[in-house]
């Protein structure tokens, strides 16, 4: 069962997905203060990619430009160069797995849950599905910039084969949580694999808890961001911990979603939840551009609001740090 977490009130929350974008995040088990993560824009043009879905949680693929205005460091736009349907049509599916020792008692079910998620949904082709783990009591990596243990690559362009089905469930868990800098690790890989024309998006199977990273959560925030991944949480925690606060941010900073194992019990259909989820997110998203609205330098804050149905919540990216062309 998909989380209920936004409600009418966190609608002034939302996030806004952007070419001229940025996330401001601050995690609850951080003291990083070096400012938050950030995407630049020299141009006057705002573009938006973000989806809409209702008090069901429901994606909305119906809207029009009348049904939302934008808040542009709290200067009110409704009048957008262009409304469109989103033309992504193709998604690059990273799988992100915890396998420390904090999740343990959870980490048999949810590879289950990754291998029925490769396997279930044909259209997405093979070559577009990989799947990455962190923590765990096998190999790794000492060192480097992924900091004690380095996250291991399991399946890339191939996870739908029987030797690699092999390898998800022979993975063993224990040990430390480098979450932050399994996320730096994903990112870095998407950078290197990522398919033209192909939406990043990440699943991240977690508590949220970090023990051991190098990088702070800015920073791997930072590199998802800068990917332009989405990141859609699935909390293997026990209840509302940092962790779980933490995978609820960087969700919503990327503009994804998270869902909850700690709030239902385990289903055979859990997989094809988030997936699914996920392709009517894509399906059901609108871009919209409109003229930058004031060239005050530095981070401009960006809300989406509803101006009809206020069941209405928007997800995408909250903002951007505008620098005038030649800084």
């Amino acid at each position: 069962m998909l989380a209920h977490w936004h409600t009418r009130s966190l609608l002034l929350a939302l996030l806004l997905l952007t070419y001229a974008s940025a996330a401001e995040v601050s995690a609850d088990n951080t003291n990083d203060s070096s400012g938050p993560p950030t995407y630049r824009s020299t141009v006057s043009e705002v573009r938006v990619t973000f989806f809409a879905t209702d008090e069901n949680n429901h994606p909305l693929e119906t809207l029009t430009k009348s049904d939302f205005a934008i808040v542009d460091n709290e200067r009110v736009v409704r009048n957008f160069r262009s409304f469109t349907h989103s033309d992504e049509a193709s998604l690059d599916v990273v799988v992100l797995v915890d396998l420390s020792e904090s999740v343990a008692p959870r980490v048999r079910v949810a590879m289950s849950d990754v291998l029925q998620l490769v396997a279930r949904e044909q259209s997405i082709p093979d070559d577009n599905i990989s799947v990455l783990s962190f923590g765990g009591a096998f190999g790794g990596t000492s060192g480097g910039r992924f900091g004690g243990l380095q996250p291991a690559i399991l399946c890339s362009s191939g996870c739908r084969a029987s030797d690699s089905a092999g390898k998800l469930l022979a993975v063993k868990s224990g040990g430390t949580t480098p979450l932050f800098d399994a996320l730096f690790f994903a990112a870095d890989f998407i950078s290197h694999h990522r398919r033209a024309g192909a939406r990043p998006v990440m699943i991240l199977f977690s508590d949220g808890d970090d023990t051991i990273s190098m990088h702070s959560p800015r920073e791997a925030l930072q590199a998802v961001l800068d990917e332009g991944a989405l990141i859609y949480s699935v909390d293997m925690g026990k209840g509302q911990t940092s962790g779980t606060m933490f995978l609820r941010r960087v969700s919503q900073a990327t503009g994804g979603r998270y869902f909850a194992y700690s709030l239902r019990p385990f289903q055979q259909d859990s997989a094809a939840t988030v997936l699914n989820a996920v392709l009517e997110d894509l399906r059901a998203s609108y871009v919209v551009t409109y003229d930058l609205p004031s060239h005050q330098v530095g981070f401009h804050s960006l809300r989406l609001l509803p101006t009809h149905n206020l069941n209405l919540t928007f997800h995408s990216r909250n903002g951007y740090d505008y620098e005038p062309s030649g800084h």
